[in-house]
């Protein structure tokens, strides 16, 4: 049989942009790489995988400090497999799938196995993704379960907000936020207005200046480094946002801010200073 080629490995913090002539899945057993394929995005985590067949552009970028199981998949291994017929339904296209507590300890085990035993690296790659297999092809069969909650199954708002929070200082397109969802930008518009009530650059704009805000406070920093750091293209349409959202301009924050910071300092010097001889018993 052709080899299975299966590794373990830490995606560090670089992004990889490549395409293969293989497929591949993708598992975690600790930590998390950001992945898009085919306009998918998402991240593979201990609870989360990934297929990506041959030819298929990906990019990717790890945390540094993930455990990650890569099985590169030659095509003359699917044909050579039992039941190759599934094995290339498996890889028929790119998908993100979730990876149940039994499947996660599975790999977490094979891992350790095949750390301990890697000359049996491709009979344990086999026996993974024969799992996966078996795994995806009952989730399929299953009939889809009636849920209410629609909007908050497909949108994780912490874990956007999360990576917004890292890009702030970039252009964010409504395309990225809806591919790290998995959906179309038309379906992810739509359901992250239905969920949070305002469109999906409203927030972000909310989360640009909330940040900003806080710079505005607590640091030392000019206006018009605070404004390139969360994304204002000057300093002038900085202040015009800032004022219509928080009906003050950044400049009379800060002059208050400062104002409040020495007038609190005048009362704790004076109190420190009254001696117990003044004080009348």
């Amino acid at each position: 049989m052709s080899l299975l080629d299966l590794r373990t490995c830490n995606l560090g913090q670089e992004h990889i942009a490549h395409d293969h002539a293989h497929h591949q899945l993708i598992l975690a057993t600790c930590g998390s790489t950001e992945l898009e394929v085919a306009g998918l995005g998402d991240r593979v985590t201990g609870g989360r995988g990934c297929l990506i067949p041959c030819s298929f552009h990906h990019e990717y970028e790890g945390d540094g400090c993930n455990r990650t199981l890569v099985l590169d998949v030659p095509l003359a291994a699917v044909t050579e497999m039992r039941d190759g017929e599934g094995l290339q339904r498996l890889f028929e296209r790119p998908r993100f799938f979730t990876v149940p507590a039994r499947l996660s300890r599975l790999a977490t085990t094979l891992m350790a196995q095949l750390e301990q035993f890697p000359a049996l690296h491709s009979e344990i790659a086999a026996l993974l993704l024969r799992a996966i297999y078996l795994h995806l092809e009952s989730e399929a069969s299953a009939p889809a379960p009636v849920s209410r909650r629609r909007p908050l199954e497909r949108i994780d708002i912490g874990r956007l907000d999360a990576w917004i929070d890292r890009h702030l200082a970039e252009e964010i397109r409504v395309e990225r936020l809806a591919a790290l969802c998995a959906l179309s930008p038309g379906h992810f518009h739509a359901l992250f207005r239905e969920l949070m009530g305002i469109t999906p650059l409203a927030h972000v704009q909310q989360r640009r200046l909330e940040h900003a805000r806080a710079l505005v406070r607590h640091s030392d920093l000019s206006l018009g480094h605070i404004a390139a750091l969360v994304g204002f293209r000057d300093q002038g349409s900085f202040s015009r946002a800032y004022r219509r959202h928080f009906d003050g301009t950044p400049s009379q924050e800060r002059r208050h801010t400062e104002a409040t910071a020495e007038s609190g300092a005048s009362l704790h010097e004076l109190r420190a200073s009254i001696a117990p001889s003044h004080v009348l018993v």
